[in-house]
C-alpha cells in the first residue's frame, strides 16, 4: 500500500512557516489572475493536501489545519484527504465555520497569517486582515511560504497565442477598448488594469491554452486614454499578432513588468481597477499619491452580452455539438447492446472524439463528468485511470459534458436509461425535468436577476421536500470561459450584489438531484437572454434556449408531467428533430428521430 507525500510536505511547510514566524497559512485555489482552472504552477492547495476539486482553500498551522470545500466536492475531498492528517472542512453545513472565521477562532494577539501576494485579491486581502486585525492577529502578503516549500514546482505555461479569427471575432479590437475608455472617463480614471484573463482575452480578440478548458493566456492588460500595453511573455506571439497589436495601439511588455509599470504611473494618475479581480501583488509598489477607483471592470459585463453575429455562431455551433452528441450516445448503446466492455472512460473518449470531427472545434470546456449509477450523486465526479466504474445495461448514466468551438462554447447534461430504471429513478429524473422546464418557459421583469428566478427550479423538489446544493445556472462565455460572470442564478447570498439578467446573456439552466450511494440527476441546457414583450408593466424579458440534444424519454415519469410541461418536451423535441436531422444519416438519424418522438 502506498503512502501518501502529503504529511511530508505539510512537514516541509511548517518548517518554512517555522522560520519566518507565522502561526498559519492560507493557500486558496487561485493564480495572480484569480481564474477558475489554475496553471499547474499555483495548484499549491492540491500539491499540499491531495484534494484535486475544482474549488476549496487550505489552512495550515503549526498543530493542525484543515481543507474548506462546498457539498459538490465532499465525498471526493473524505477519499482524497485520506492518510493525510487534514480534516475536511464542510462549507455552509450546520457549526462549521469557514475558514476566515476558523482562524478568528484559532489565532490570538500578535499571530501572523501568510497568503501569497499573487494568489488573494485586493478585496479579498482587506477583508481577511480587518477580521484578523479584530483579535489581534496579522495579514502578510509579501511571503509565499508553499512556492518555498515547494521542490521542482511547474515553471509558467508557454503556449502560443493565437488570434480569434474573423468571422467569428465580428467586434474589432479598437471598438471593445474604446468602450472601456467611454467607462474610464464616466469614471474619472486615466488608466485601468486588468488581470482576468477572459477579459484580457475578450478584449484583445486573442486566445490560448495556457489554462486547461479555458482558451486564455497569461497577461497583464493596462489601458490608456490612448494607448494600451499587454504585459504578456512576448516569445508567445507570433509577428502578425504583435503587427496587428501594433496597429490597435497596444504594445507588448513582459509578463513580469506588470507591477513595476504600475509603481511607475504618475502622481496624478487615477488607476481604475476591479478589486476582486486584482490581486495584492500587483499593487503592492503602487504610489501612494495615485487614486483608486473601484468599481466592476467594464469589459465583465459588455462581454456577457453576446451580439447578434455572436449568438448566431453560436446557434450553429449548438447544431454540430448536438449531432456530435447524438452520434455519441448512439455508439455508446450500441456498444452495451452488442455486449462491449464499456466504463465511464469510454463515455469519455466517445464524446471527444465525436467532438473533435467537429469543424472549427478546439478543446473541452471541461472535463467530462460520466457518471453511472451511485457515481452520478457526486456533482463534480470525474472517472480516471486510478478510478472508474464499468457500465451495465440497467439504470442510469449521466454526462455533463461541453466543447470549446471557435464559435461559441457548449455546457450540457443528460441523463441516459442504458436499461431497465426504478419508479424512484424516474420520478426524481422527472422532477428535476419540472424545474428545468419552469425556468426555462419564464417570463420576467427587466432588471430580475438570477438569484430572483432560481426558485423556480426547485419548486418541484422542495413540493417533494427535496433540494440540490449548487447554483442552477452559470454564465458562459463565447469561445472563452465555461462559468462566465457577472450573472448567474443560485439562492439569494447575503451581501452579494443582485446582477440583472440582459438579453444576449448566456446562462445555463441545470437543475440536480443527488442521492449519495443511489444516482444522481442533473438535466442541463444553455439558454440566451431574449425580449419577451411589454405591457403597461413594463419590459419583460425570457429565455430562449440554445442547447439542441434529445432528453432521454426513458429516464421520464410522463403522469408527473402536467399538459403544458408534455407540450414544452415535445416541442422542444420537434425543434431538436428538425434542426439535426440535416446533419446525421443512418442510424445516427434513426436515433434521433426515436429520442425525439412525442412523448
Amino acid at each position: 500500500m502506498s503512502t501518501s507525500p502529503i504529511p511530508a510536505r505539510l512537514q516541509a511547510l511548517r518548517a518554512a512557516m517555522a522560520r519566518e514566524g507565522v502561526a498559519a497559512v492560507v493557500v486558496p485555489s487561485a493564480d495572480p489572475h484569480l481564474s477558475e482552472y489554475l496553471p499547474a504552477r499555483w495548484q499549491g492547495r492540491e500539491w499540499f493536501s491531495g484534494f484535486t476539486g475544482s474549488a476549496g482553500t487550505l489552512v495550515v498551522t503549526s498543530t493542525g489545519g484543515g481543507l474548506w470545500t462546498d457539498s459538490r466536492y465532499f465525498a471526493q475531498a473524505d477519499a482524497e484527504l485520506a492518510g493525510t492528517t487534514l480534516p475536511l472542512m464542510k462549507l455552509n453545513v450546520a457549526h462549521t465555520p469557514e475558514h476566515v472565521a476558523w482562524l478568528v477562532e484559532t489565532l490570538g494577539d500578535g499571530d501572523v497569517v501568510a497568503v501569497a501576494g499573487d494568489s488573494i485579491s485586493v478585496a479579498g486581502a482587506e477583508d481577511l486582515a480587518r477580521r484578523l486585525g479584530a483579535v489581534g492577529a496579522r495579514l502578510r502578503t509579501d511571503l509565499d511560504l508553499p512556492g518555498a516549500a515547494w521542490p521542482d514546482r511547474p515553471a509558467r505555461p508557454e503556449a502560443p497565442v493565437y488570434a480569434h479569427p474573423a468571422p467569428f471575432a465580428s467586434v474589432g479590437r479598437d471598438e471593445k477598448l474604446g468602450h472601456v475608455r467611454q467607462a474610464m472617463r464616466r469614471a474619472g480614471a486615466t488608466h485601468h488594469f486588468v488581470s482576468s484573463l477572459d477579459d484580457i482575452a475578450w478584449l484583445t480578440n486573442l486566445r490560448g491554452a495556457d489554462v486547461e478548458y479555458n482558451p486564455v493566456f497569461l497577461a497583464h492588460l493596462l489601458v490608456e486614454h490612448d494607448r494600451a500595453t499587454l504585459f504578456v511573455d512576448a516569445a508567445k506571439l507570433p509577428a502578425d499578432v504583435k503587427a496587428a497589436l501594433a496597429a490597435d495601439g497596444v504594445a507588448v511588455a513582459g509578463y513580469g513588468t506588470a507591477a513595476s509599470a504600475l509603481a511607475a504611473l504618475p502622481d496624478d494618475a487615477v488607476l481604475m481597477i476591479d478589486p476582486g479581480k486584482v490581486v495584492v501583488a500587483v499593487l503592492e509598489g503602487l504610489p501612494a499619491p495615485v487614486k483608486q477607483v473601484r468599481a466592476s471592470a467594464p469589459s465583465t459585463a459588455r462581454k456577457a452580452r453576446k451580439t447578434g453575429d455572436e449568438l448566431d455562431h453560436v446557434r450553429d455551433v449548438m447544431r454540430r455539438d448536438g449531432a456530435a452528441l447524438v452520434r455519441a450516445f448512439r455508439r455508446l448503446e450500441a456498444g452495451l447492446a452488442a455486449g462491449e466492455p464499456l466504463t465511464e472512460l469510454d463515455v469519455d473518449t466517445l464524446v471527444r472524439e465525436a467532438r473533435a470531427a467537429q469543424a472549427g472545434f478546439v478543446g473541452e470546456s471541461f472535463s467530462t463528468i460520466a457518471g453511472y449509477q451511485a457515481n452520478g450523486a457526486l456533482p463534480h465526479y470525474r472517472a480516471t485511470e486510478a478510478g472508474f466504474s464499468p457500465l451495465a445495461a440497467q439504470g442510469l448514466l449521466l454526462v455533463d459534458s461541453g466543447g470549446q468551438y471557435l464559435g461559441g462554447t457548449t455546457d450540457i447534461t443528460r441523463v441516459l436509461a442504458l436499461g431497465p430504471v426504478t419508479d424512484e429513478q424516474r420520478r426524481d429524473s422527472t422532477l428535476v425535468l419540472k424545474g428545468m422546464i419552469a425556468l426555462s418557459r419564464a417570463r420576467f421583469p427587466k432588471g430580475a436577476s438570477g438569484p430572483q428566478l432560481d426558485a423556480l427550479a426547485r419548486a418541484p423538489l422542495w413540493a417533494a421536500c427535496m433540494d440540490f446544493g449548487h447554483g442552477t445556472g452559470h454564465g458562459v462565455g463565447y469561445f472563452l470561459n465555461v462559468h462566465e460572470g457577472p450573472h448567474g442564478i443560485r439562492p439569494p447570498r447575503p451581501g452579494a450584489d443582485l446582477v440583472p439578467l440582459e438579453t444576449g446573456m448566456i446562462t445555463s439552466i441545470e437543475p440536480g438531484l443527488y442521492k449519495p450511494g443511489r444516482h444522481g440527476i442533473r438535466h442541463e441546457n444553455l439558454a440566451v437572454v431574449v425580449q419577451a414583450d411589454t405591457t403597461e408593466f413594463g419590459e419583460f424579458l425570457a429565455f430562449e434556449t440554445l442547447t439542441l440534444c434529445p432528453f432521454d424519454r426513458r429516464t421520464l415519469e410522463p403522469r408527473l408531467l402536467e399538459p403544458s410541461e408534455r407540450a414544452w418536451l415535445d416541442d422542444y423535441h420537434a425543434t431538436v428533430r428538425a434542426a439535426l436531422s440535416p446533419l446525421l444519416g443512418g442510424e445516427d438519424r434513426a436515433w434521433l428521430e426515436w429520442h425525439c418522438a412525442p412523448l
